[in-house]
């Protein structure tokens, strides 16, 4: 809502007791409809979720390209509305079953809200080398559509952070009660939502896109020919090549030979890149502004990926609260930006990165309890300052300990994946071990989870049921166990 001073609102009152004496009631109507756009922001991207993505009024897209057209217009300044469906595109729902999540193919996801070109006041359209300001002004769920879904893919489709642990495809279902959050498969936790958009970005020029392909095609050629990442992560492919398989792109119509020839030439969404795209940093949220860089004309931005809550690392993958949602947003155009203020970290002046202001809006917890990991692997096998395995290990001591009171495993690697806890890599200088921690706020459970000398409570009281929704693992790759744990 906007403020207006006393002064505002008896002009805006004069002029509408003016109106209402007009004696059309459809000029009336249509100069109603003026001044009150001036108080709101402008519907540029409308979404409809009984509709699929490429039923939309205006087409989404689920690839980077430069010549993907623009489904709107905007101008810096102006405050403007983006709807969009969740990253599934509706292909998951919010029945009680992880069957449409063990049988969904993850990598054709990501259905973008755009691209929207942005011009200066002027009329001149952002062009290379600027940076473009995007404000997150506004952002919440669709109206109506107040749920949203955390899950696990199964490990022959698509996997997770902990897949070799956590193979099985699972679901729980999130209800929205405002800022917080509940589900019947995680009972006994309530959360305040830290509610962002997975991704935001600007076009690739032709040259950049040529770059990401040219190298993400070296690593899928030539990377390590292993299962393992870092020798303890089951491996994911090494990169999501261009592909014809489920592509969306938008206003050019699939089948034509220009369809055909962008189709394979168009990048991914899953990683995020030197465009912004699918970074999923939970900090990008109500009163956040990024800074992106733009490739072509126009810049061209999208934005899509909902999510109303997330956890630092989004570790079980489909790990976020997803949800449809929209955005009302701002643009500002900074002329010659990249060159002022991003220094390419590469052989390019393209290799740059986005930078952002964190928003004055977020959830205040006052008491954590943090769990520590260091590069040592369950096998008991040390890594010489890694990371991602000191960041495994955090993780599974939490899950492990948060099992003491009564939880399952696989509910607290969802309730991980997308409550605000806070992941951070705390020390990566002392060898041989890197050291990671996650930190969980203790305010959204119903019980003290602190250790302390009277013990955990035991019992049938503490156990949480029902448990998350669950299929079986079908597949034949091995799982790693804890080979201390007695469960």
């Amino acid at each position: 809502m906007h403020l207006m001073t006393s002064a505002t609102t008896r002009n805006l009152c004069i002029f509408l007791s003016y109106l209402s004496q007009l004696p059309s009631s459809k000029s009336k109507q249509q100069n109603l409809d003026i001044v009150m756009a001036s108080y709101g922001p402008r519907l540029v991207v409308p979404i409809d979720v009984k509709k699929k993505p490429w039923e939309q009024k205006l087409p989404l897209h689920n690839r980077w390209h430069p010549d993907i057209p623009p489904v709107a217009e905007v101008t810096v300044g102006d405050v403007f509305r983006v709807e969009m469906v969740d990253f599934s595109g509706g292909g998951i729902t919010k029945e009680y079953t992880a069957e449409d999540i063990k049988h969904a193919n993850p990598s054709i996801v990501h259905y973008l809200s755009g691209p929207i070109r942005v011009l200066d006041k002027d009329g001149t359209p952002a062009k290379p080398g600027d940076l473009l300001a995007v404000e997150i002004c506004n952002l919440g769920p669709l109206p109506g559509d107040e749920w949203g879904f955390t899950a696990t893919f199964d490990r022959e489709n698509g996997g997770g952070f902990l897949t070799d642990h956590f193979p099985c495809a699972t679901k729980a279902i999130w209800y929205f009660e405002g800022i917080y959050a509940y589900s019947p498969q995680i009972p006994g936790v309530r959360f305040p939502g830290l509610t962002h958009p997975g991704i935001v970005g600007t076009a690739p020029s032709m040259e950049l896109l040529n770059i990401w392909n040219e190298r993400e095609r070296e690593l899928e050629e030539n990377g390590l020919n292993s299962m393992k990442l870092c020798e303890v992560l089951h491996q994911r492919p090494l990169a999501n090549l261009p592909s014809t398989k489920g592509c969306v792109l938008g206003g050019i119509k699939e089948g034509t030979p220009e369809w055909e020839k962008i189709a394979l030439e168009a990048a991914r969404t899953i990683p995020g890149r030197e465009n912004g795209g699918n970074c999923d940093i939970k900090n990008l949220s109500s009163g956040s502004k990024i800074y992106l860089p733009v490739f072509i004309e126009g810049a061209n931005l999208s934005t899509g990926d909902m999510h109303f809550s997330q956890g630092d690392g989004e570790i079980s993958f489909c790990g976020a609260i997803e949800m449809s949602g929209f955005l009302e947003l701002k643009c500002e155009i900074i002329r010659d930006g990249m060159k002022e203020y991003l220094t390419p970290m590469g052989p390019t002046p393209l290799h740059v990165n986005p930078i952002f202001e964190i928003g004055p809006v977020e959830p205040r917890f006052s008491e954590w309890l943090v769990f520590e990991g260091i590069s040592v692997d369950e096998s008991g096998k040390q890594h010489y300052l890694d990371a991602t395995v000191a960041y495994k290990r955090a993780v599974l001591n939490a899950i492990d300990y948060l099992s003491k009171f009564g939880y399952s495993k696989e509910q607290s690697y969802l309730l991980l994946s997308c409550c605000p806890c806070e992941g951070r890599i705390s020390g990566i200088v002392d060898s041989p071990n890197a050291i990671a921690t996650l930190a969980i706020p203790t305010a959204i459970f119903d019980q003290d989870i602190r250790p302390r000398a009277n013990k955990v409570p035991v019992g049938p009281r503490i156990v949480r049921k029902p448990d998350v929704l669950k299929c079986t693992y079908d597949g034949n790759l091995a799982t790693t166990r804890n080979l201390s744990s007695a469960t």
